[in-house]
């Protein structure tokens, strides 16, 4: 195992992550809708088996947008004109980040619902 090899390729995903966070107007949502996720929970006190699925949300909704994005960018190298089958292979990887965003929701909705429902009410 090559320690300084791996201590790098952690550099190269965190720059990733940077760019990600930087370009990607959905990323920076979602990066907001961490930070509320995260306040929310340590408000309404949510059990730890809930901070693991609320993380796991979390970590699938931001892995979609990555390989998303990926993907996309991906596709503006291999034809930089437009063409139906790249247009149609960027909707699909779009929708895939769309069903995890909405899992992510419903997730939020069956945890906090019920609390947010009784804090203001």
């Amino acid at each position: 195992m090559n320690i300084l090899k791996m201590i790098k390729s952690f550099g190269f995903a965190r720059s990733g992550f940077i760019d990600l966070l930087k370009s990607e107007n959905n990323v920076q949502f979602h990066f907001l809708a961490t930070i509320l996720v995260l306040v929310f929970g340590f408000w309404l006190d949510v059990s730890r088996l809930e901070w693991v699925v609320l993380i796991v949300q979390i970590g699938l909704v931001f892995s979609a947008e990555a390989f998303n994005t990926a993907l996309e960018k991906l596709c503006d190298v291999v034809s930089s004109d437009w063409d139906e089958a790249i247009g149609r292979v960027k909707d699909i990887s779009a929708a895939g980040v769309l069903v995890i965003a909405v899992q992510a929701v419903m997730v939020a909705i069956l945890i906090f619902g019920n609390r947010l429902l009784i804090a203001f009410f």
